[in-house]
């Protein structure tokens, strides 16, 4: 007979200790958990249910949308605006916050979500997810502008992804640690497979994009090299490098067994101030991070405590070990705006093409 918990009732006893437990807040997550069912299901079928390639579209970024981001994205709408727990909602697919149909009650919180992270990989079958944040809505508010969307990370009060690989789990901290469950396809439910999930401070694995390395910040730069030049370098240890190019995938093996992640900011558009997005990308991740006693950083501090200026504002995003996310952020402050710079470029393992 089994014993471990179901989602459902590990948020009824998180909800019975913490005061975030009220206003509807346990048949949000439970919303939020079939949103993610649906997904599961969605993705699973694959080529079966004509959802892959190309949608034809752009989001209000610029960036092409593939089918499945469309249809991830009315899933989370349609499965979580019908409850009465939110006041509203926005997603990276929608240029403007999502109104809630005049029909159905508002609630005392918002949600922030990316439908689907990664969705470049699902056509290669590789491991893709979902991301969301829950907050407060202002006291009074039941038509929430943008304004009040715009809050710090340390703000949040649950945070949590959908990972739907070759299992499905949902990761989410309510500010108590991390909790990972997974989906038992046999009784419809996610069990609470993984309690207390914590980083090591130390690692000798990071994640980067090294096809960037030209349009890196000398400090980044001068990380990598460092990592790669292994046992007989300044590190005095052997890196391994990865990427997956799936935030949620990369977040979820830096949970289970360790890492660094970098998507710092660099020189490749300069109209961009990084490449992930605060409120529905960086500030969840960082939040499950440091709830695991990891540290997530901007590479100049802590990006829980950025004040968000608009709604899909990108950010430079660097999380995990919290001993190699502290030496970054040191490199960083000992090579402040120094974009560009050729003395160091000329240095570098990754120094860019044709420099002498």
């Amino acid at each position: 007979m089994r014993t471990e918990k179901t989602l459902t009732e590990f948020i009824i006893e998180e909800q019975r200790r913490l005061p975030a437990g009220t206003d509807g807040f346990t048949a949000l997550l439970n919303d939020i958990r079939l949103a993610c069912k649906r997904i599961s299901y969605l993705i699973g079928k694959g080529a079966l249910a004509g959802a892959l390639g190309n949608a034809g579209t752009d989001n209000g970024q610029g960036e092409a949308q593939m089918k499945l981001d469309v249809l991830a994205n009315d899933i989370f709408l349609r499965t979580n605006e019908w409850g009465g727990y939110l006041a509203g909602m926005v997603s990276e697919e929608l240029d403007d916050p999502y109104v809630i149909p005049a029909q159905y009650p508002r609630g005392r919180f918002l949600l922030v979500f990316d439908p689907l992270d990664g969705s470049s990989n699902i056509d290669v079958n590789v491991s893709v997810g979902s991301i969301f944040s829950v907050l407060r809505c202002p006291d009074g508010v039941t038509e929430p502008t943008v304004q009040d969307f715009l809050q710090p990370g340390s703000q949040q009060v649950c945070a949590g992804y959908a990972i739907y690989g070759p299992a499905t789990m949902l990761v989410i901290s309510l500010g108590r640690g991390v909790h990972g469950f997974t989906l038992d396809r046999e009784i419809g439910e996610f069990i609470h497979t993984h309690p207390n999930l914590t980083i090591s401070e130390d690692t000798r694995e990071f994640a980067i994009n090294a096809s960037n390395a030209r349009f890196w910040e000398p400090a980044v730069k001068r990380y990598v090299d460092e990592c790669l030049a292994g046992r007989s370098g300044p590190r005095e240890k052997d890196f391994n490098m990865r990427w997956i190019a799936s935030l949620v995938a990369e977040t979820h093996r830096i949970l289970m067994r360790g890492g660094v992640f970098m998507y710092p900011r660099d020189t490749k558009d300069p109209s961009k101030a990084g490449r992930l997005r605060l409120l529905y990308e960086a500030n969840p991740i960082g939040f499950l991070i440091e709830q695991a006693g990891g540290r997530a950083s901007t590479g100049y501090g802590p990006v829980l405590e950025e004040q968000p200026q608009d709604l899909h504002q990108r950010i430079g995003f660097i999380f995990g070990s919290r001993r190699e996310v502290e030496t970054l952020e040191r490199y960083h402050q000992a090579h402040p705006g120094e974009f560009g710079n050729p003395l160091f470029a000329n240095r570098g393992l990754f120094r860019e093409q044709g420099a002498r």
